[in-house]
């Protein structure tokens, strides 16, 4: 006698029913593509500098296989990055992509910080005095005489066409203000 396929259903026990349910499919094309981020976060890495590489959360095999990659070129290179894509693969990304994202935020916010301190030198060599209240609310401890002095010497080689010696000497103030801050 034999069973229609219906009927073989009354032979699985119910909890492994359940437990064919909680199997999670994963297709190949999304396998594939997390392969792929994770091979464009090797790059990533291999991308920064000494200083940056301290800073991320990385075991001594994955920097080890960093360090070569920034050390190959053409081909071997790019087998290199496969190999770091598969150590990724072995390991928890989600700290590396985090601690990337602080260093990131960090450069963005020097160069905000850099654009802010550009305008305010512009605005203190065009407006001369009335630009000065500013940079004094935002820094107190400021030195009012040396940046006044600043401020005409590079309003003196603006007219003159002379080099911008003065004017970069104020942002450079500036920075060592923001810095002290």
């Amino acid at each position: 006698m034999t069973k229609h396929p219906e009927e073989w259903l009354d032979d699985v026990p119910d909890n492994q029913e359940e437990e064919d349910e909680e199997i999670i499919w994963v297709s190949k094309s999304e396998i594939k593509r997390d392969a792929e981020e994770l091979k464009r976060l090797g790059a990533e890495m291999v991308d920064l500098g000494k200083n940056s590489l301290d800073r991320l959360p990385l075991d001594e095999e994955l920097r080890d296989a960093i360090e070569l990659a920034q050390r190959i070129k053409k081909e071997g290179r790019r087998r290199q990055m496969q190999l770091i894509g598969k150590l990724l693969r072995a390991r928890d990304p989600d700290p590396i992509y985090q601690a990337l994202d602080k260093l990131k935020n960090r450069h963005n916010q020097q160069i905000a910080l850099f654009h802010k301190l550009e305008a305010m030198r512009d605005r203190l060599v065009e407006q001369g005095d009335d630009a000065m209240p500013e940079v004094l609310n935002l820094y107190p401890h400021a030195d009012r005489q040396q940046l006044r002095s600043m401020i005409r010497n590079a309003q003196k080689e603006k007219a003159a066409n002379k080099p911008p010696k003065s004017y970069r000497q104020i942002f450079q103030y500036l920075r060592e203000l923001a810095e002290s801050a």
